[in-house]
């Protein structure tokens, strides 16, 4: 299962109110790529597809695909807003390494 913050939840709602077109919700993926082996990637999505593992978090619906979903589990996502920067962290009990900025990791 993933754990999403307040912080992150909070972001989401905002990101989904910010658009034109319908929402299905946000989907978390895991890909190949970045500089520790794997990526994460989000984008909001018009449609759930059936393979999709959905959690809700309030108004946040969360898509996860089955290739995703083992590298996911145990995964808190918050959302950071300092000076230095804003943005989704990931924290990933799965990984064994992760990249300096946080946005790549190995299993």
């Amino acid at each position: 299962m993933i754990t999403m913050t307040p912080n992150a939840i909070s972001a989401v709602e905002r990101f989904i109110k910010g658009t034109d077109a319908p929402v299905a919700g946000l989907r978390i993926a895991i890909s190949g790529g970045g500089c520790s082996g794997f990526q994460y990637g989000m984008s909001l999505e018009e449609v759930k597809n059936e393979d999709d593992t959905v959690l809700e978090y309030g108004a946040v619906t969360l898509l996860v695909d089955p290739l995703s979903a083992p590298l996911l589990d145990g995964v808190t996502v918050d959302f950071v807003d300092s000076l230095t920067g804003s943005g989704f962290k990931f924290e990933n009990p799965n990984a064994s390494s992760t990249c300096a900025c946080g946005s790549s990791f190995n299993a």
